[in-house]
């Protein structure tokens, strides 16, 4: 092999790779700085890199890689946190139950499986649409309250439960 061809396949180097190589190790600190958990940061590494190859045509054109593999992981955060705070929330409630009303396992994991489709269900809008469907179908509340939370109009809060709405309705096809 030339040394012309040599120089040549590292210039040619996949932009991906070549992000991950650079970057992997402090994304990895970050991550794991944030957590607290060497397990749960290099799950997310992987996981914000797995978003990377979703997109690989954006890498190229990164003026500020670390800026850019921040933001993924960030949302990853985001939703890992969301996670959890809805898998505590479960076990508080079932510390709660008498012995006797406690679930069998095998309707625990049905539960948790429709927990876990709504939380994804909910990932899918807008924080303050998430914010005011969740408002209104979990805690009651009605629009005009809802709109003095979240200070917005009422119309904004039709709006945002018409895409709860329109979202529960398309998933269920």
């Amino acid at each position: 092999m030339s040394a012309g061809s040599s120089s040549r396949s590292q210039t040619s180097a996949d932009p991906v790779q070549l992000l991950y190589t650079a970057h992997h190790g402090w994304l990895l600190g970050l991550l794991r700085r944030r957590l607290n958990c060497p397990h749960g940061a290099a799950d997310l590494a992987h996981d914000t890199f797995v978003r990377v190859l979703q997109r690989p045509e954006a890498v190229p054109d990164l003026r500020e890689p670390r800026a850019y593999l921040t933001t993924i992981a960030r949302g990853l955060l985001y939703d890992h946190w969301r996670r959890r705070s809805l898998e505590q929330a479960w076990l508080d409630t079932l510390a709660a139950l008498p012995e006797d009303m406690v679930p069998s396992p095998e309707e625990t994991l049905s539960i948790r499986e429709t927990l876990q489709q709504l939380d994804d269900m909910l990932g899918r809008l807008a924080p303050k649409a998430r914010e005011a469907f969740v408002l209104s179908q979990l805690q009651g509340l009605g629009y005009a309250q809802i709109a003095a939370q979240l200070k917005v109009s009422e119309r904004t809060v039709k709006r945002y439960m018409a895409q709860g709405f329109e979202l529960c309705l398309t998933l269920m096809d």
